[in-house]
């Protein structure tokens, strides 16, 4: 299977498991989705591959469902619930670089074949955990503020695709830069980095675009009463 298949299923299984998710457990469904989705970026970031014919990091689209997630809490809910979800993201990933780096440090057993495995992946999570958590508060903090300016400017549901694009254009953008010069600079060479963030921000737009139905989805789910918080 190629590269770009896998990318399509992948964004395809994505946006399923976010809506069962919030179908089956409302609200907390995405309070949950948001540290399941911002953990396993940050360990799939750590792989590039081709694709599209582009050099590009592993976990766009499952980070880039963050911003689903508290898109569809500022839609359905309020403010105050979708920078819970952030917060809920911020603290999960303190927690799991804290605990992983002192797992690395523990000296293995004469049977253990992980140990090596464990610290190729997460001896760099500190660097990266540190980017990410600085670009996921900014960018967050804003696509939750600029969620609610459109939708005050634009608040028919008809117009969800405006509210849920503007916001995250911006945000997106922001959240790829900040990461990417944290996270990169130094491991990579200057032309793969300024590649790398923008084929991040590309890709994390090509799945912002095709989430827009899955807010409409939850909205129209919410609206109907087929949402038990």
């Amino acid at each position: 299977m190629s590269n770009e298949l896998l990318w399509f299923t992948v964004l395809l299984l994505n946006f399923i498991f976010i809506l069962s998710f919030y179908r089956i457990f409302g609200k907390v469904g995405l309070f949950v989705w948001m540290p399941i989705s911002v953990i396993l970026a940050n360990i799939e970031v750590i792989k590039t591959v081709e694709i599209f014919g582009i050099t590009n990091t592993l976990g766009n689209i499952i980070y880039a469902t963050t911003f689903l997630a508290t898109d569809i809490l500022s839609e359905n809910y309020s403010k105050k619930e979708a920078l819970k979800a952030v917060l809920a993201g911020f603290m999960v990933l303190i927690t799991m670089t804290i605990l992983m780096t002192f797992a690395i440090k523990f000296t293995p057993a004469e049977s253990d074949f992980a140990h090596e495995h464990l610290t190729a992946i997460f001896s760099l999570m500190p660097r990266i955990a540190f980017a990410s958590l600085v670009a996921f508060l900014i960018s967050q903090s804003h696509d939750v503020w600029a969620y609610h300016f459109w939708k005050k400017k634009f608040p028919a549901v008809k117009y969800i695709w405006i509210r849920n694009n503007a916001s995250t254009m911006v945000s997106q953008l922001i959240d790829s830069t900040v990461f990417c010069l944290i996270a990169f600079v130094g491991v990579f060479e200057n032309r793969i980095l300024i590649e790398i963030i923008i084929t991040t921000y590309l890709m994390k737009m090509m799945v912002s675009i095709c989430d827009t139905p899955c807010v409409y989805i939850a909205e129209r789910w919410y609206r109907k009463g087929k949402i038990k918080d």
